[in-house]
């Protein structure tokens, strides 16, 4: 297993869709693994294949709570189906969110509260998810990336042109920059 560098917002393979996963080898099984060794390395809750830049329509997930346990798994080639997301302002304490391809940063954004995912597994069989609240609100953002969106490209107008002005500070926007987890300090 492997650590991978994760690709910053700019990069191309963030901002277009994946392509269907058809090869189920022992490359996938290896690139899933990366995944997990990633997202528990980055820490992040989530991480998409076209996140290490890999455009293929993969993610995997790792939540764990008191509520619910252990939540992880790994979703190829899905669909979801959402509620609308209530209409207002996202309250900025329940529903901000990160980005390990924006990272450091926050913001407020509303997602529907429920989510229906489906899709297979490492050996192609079906997977089905069904979640509420924060659950669903993951499963969203890792299907964003998936069709080439991040999550600042769903806020609202100030925070969008905030993230846009914290992106040319930070020189993100451009191809091939990336960090890597467990290496990099985010902090300085």
């Amino acid at each position: 297993m492997a650590i991978l560098p994760i690709r910053i917002t700019g990069d191309p393979v963030l901002h277009s869709p994946a392509e269907p996963v058809t090869d189920f080898d022992d490359s996938l099984r290896q690139l899933v693994a990366d995944l997990f060794e990633t997202m528990d390395a980055a820490p992040g809750v989530g991480l998409a294949a076209p996140q290490v830049g890999v455009p293929l329509r993969i993610f995997v997930y790792g939540y764990d709570t008191d509520e619910h346990g252990p939540w992880r798994g790994v979703v190829i080639n899905p669909e979801m189906w959402i509620t609308p997301p209530a209409a207002g302002e996202p309250d900025e304490e329940l529903e901000s969110e990160g980005c390990l391809s924006f990272p450091g940063e926050r913001f407020p954004l509303r997602r529907a509260d429920e989510a229906i995912v489906t899709g297979v597994d490492l050996d192609q069989q079906p997977v089905e998810i069904r979640v509420d609240g924060w659950r669903a609100r993951i499963l969203q953002h890792e299907y964003d990336h998936l069709d080439g969106y991040l999550y600042v490209d769903r806020l609202a107008r100030h925070e969008r042109k905030l993230a846009a002005k914290i992106t040319r500070k930070m020189g993100w926007g451009v191809p091939d920059v990336s960090w890597m987890p467990g290496v990099d300090n985010l902090d300085d």
